[in-house]
Order: C-alpha cells, then structure tokens, then sequence
C-alpha cells in the first residue's frame, strides 16, 4: 500500500473533463479505513487540495454519500449520522435506535467525545430535546454506554429479572416500561440470554412477543433492537438492510449507514445471515435494488 500513489490515482480520476468513477470506486474499496485516512492527508501534502472537497464536487446523490462515508472514521460516521438523524428534517428514529443499540460501550463512548467536540452540544442533550417519553429515557440511557460488559451469569437474579420482566408486562393491566429498559439496557448480554429463557418458561412466550403486544411505536422498536442485537448483532443487521430495500422504494440512509459502518467489523457474518433469513444473497438484493455508480459501490462493498 502506497498512500501517495492511491492520492495521484484518485487525482487523475478526477481531474479534466468528466470523472472516471469505476477507479475511484476500485482505489477506495482495496483500502481499510485507516489506509483511507493515509490517503487523505497525503493528497493534502502532496496535491495541495482537499480531498473530500474534491469528491463532493465531482459526485453526486447516493454514491457521493457512499464515498465520503466510506472516507469518514469510522467513530465520525456514527456522530454524523446520530447529528442528521436529530437535526435533519423531522428525527430518523430508526438510525438513533440502531447505533445506540448495536455499539459497545467504548464505540459510545468515543461517540460522545467526538459529538460533544464536533456539535458543542452533547448527545445525551440533544435526544432530550429532540425525543419525548419513555422513549427519550431508553435512548439516554443506551447513550451512557454503561451497559454490564461482563460475561457473569447470577442464576438468581436471572429468574429475579425474568419475573420481573413477566410482573411488568404480560402479567399486569398496563405495562412497567421502566422495569423493562432498566433491566435491557444494564444487564450483560450472557446473563440476558439466559434471562431470555427462563422467561420463555415463565411467559409462555418469547421476550420479543411480549414487547410487542405490550409497546407500540419507538418504544417498541428500540427494545426489540436491544434483544435483536444481544442475541444475534449480525442478524440484526442482515434484517435492517433486507427491510431497506424490501418493497417499494429503498431506504438509501439505512442501507448506506449499514454498508459502510459494518464494512470492516461484521459485514462477512451479516451476509451470511441475510442469505439464512431470506434464502437470497446480499448481493443479488442490491443488484436488483440499486443502479448505477451506487450499485457498482455497494456490490464492490458486499464481495462476491
């Protein structure tokens, strides 16, 4: 890997008449993220110009969102999608509720910094100001990043917490929305799972069932998001991109985000998921959902 020769390639990519996108999209997906940075900084040392300027003037619509999200740390991806997500034209609930849900307490913690740094404003703030209910309350406590990371399983507490969830929910007229989140979003994930089963023989029923008769709405969603991703974070991934193009109409922002920000950590295990859920490859369901540039970047992303 030479940095400075991927800087001049992507320069004569772009310079002159007309833009030669098939080797910008060939030099940036060869490279990890870091590489991408290298790159970055020696195009400003040794082209004189800036680089993601550069990409913004020369391209367009989803498949310039695509490039400078993959030019973007990985840590600054998050922040500037949780920032659109609050500040943009109404709130994207789902993109709040699958970052907040999927990261570790070190990515949230890092996200928090780097918010607070970028906006002035903290996160924590700002979903206050933009959320309501119980809702807001989940989504500032997944924001604390202070989940339980242990690997500990207290067989009592397991069958405290069970009960607890059946007396809060299934077991009562109304529901105890608190006893939910403080128990999903504290615990860690082993002692959850088993949590999970002990319930089942308690409720008769999955934990998933239970929140959904029993929330609606955000709430709902951002709950079965905690479950899905302790359980099965790949899983979780491969359903959000197969209902961002399922249907009519793509959700472009939820299969941009998952793209890019899963490129380098689990993208491998998530389609193999997606191909176990819904019986087709990742890849023919972006080749039949996009076009273009976008889709040459996507497929490029996604590997055979």
């Amino acid at each position: 890997f030479s940095a400075e020769q991927e800087a001049q390639a992507l320069r004569k990519a772009m310079k002159g008449f007309g833009t030669d996108e098939d080797a910008i999209i060939e030099t940036l997906t060869k490279l990890n993220v870091s590489q991408r940075q290298q790159v970055l900084i020696t195009y400003k040392s040794t082209i004189g110009r800036d680089l993601i300027d550069d990409l913004k003037s020369e391209l367009s619509g989803n498949f310039e969102r695509v490039i400078i999200g993959l030019m973007t740390p990985t840590t600054m991806y998050d922040v500037h999608e949780l920032r659109r997500a609050l500040k943009g034209a109404g709130t994207d609930e789902g993109c709040l509720i699958e970052i907040l849900a999927s990261r570790t307490n070190a990515e949230i913690q890092h996200i928090n910094e780097n918010y607070k740094l970028q906006y002035g404003s903290t996160l924590e703030d700002d979903i206050s100001s933009d959320t309501s209910s119980m809702f807001r309350r989940v989504l500032v406590s997944l924001a604390t990043g202070n989940r339980d990371e242990g690997t500990f399983v207290d067989e009592a507490l397991a069958q405290q917490d069970a009960q607890s969830l059946y007396k809060a929910g299934e077991n009562k007229w109304g529901t105890d929305e608190v006893q939910f989140m403080s128990i999903l979003c504290t615990r860690n994930r082993c002692h959850l799972l088993r949590v999970f089963d002990v319930y089942r023989v308690i409720a008769k029923k999955d934990i998933t069932e239970s929140i959904k008769s029993e929330m609606s709405g955000d709430l709902e969603d951002a709950l079965l998001a905690v479950v899905k991703c302790l359980r099965n974070k790949p899983a979780y991934f491969a359903e959000r991109l197969y209902k961002s193009m399922k249907g009519l109409g793509t959700d472009d922002s939820t299969l941009i985000r998952v793209m890019v920000s899963r490129s380098e950590i689990d993208l491998l295990y998530i389609k193999r998921e997606f191909q176990a859920m819904y019986g087709k490859s990742l890849h023919s369901f972006i080749k039949g959902d996009c076009s273009g540039d976008y889709r040459k970047v996507l497929l490029r992303l996604c590997g055979g």
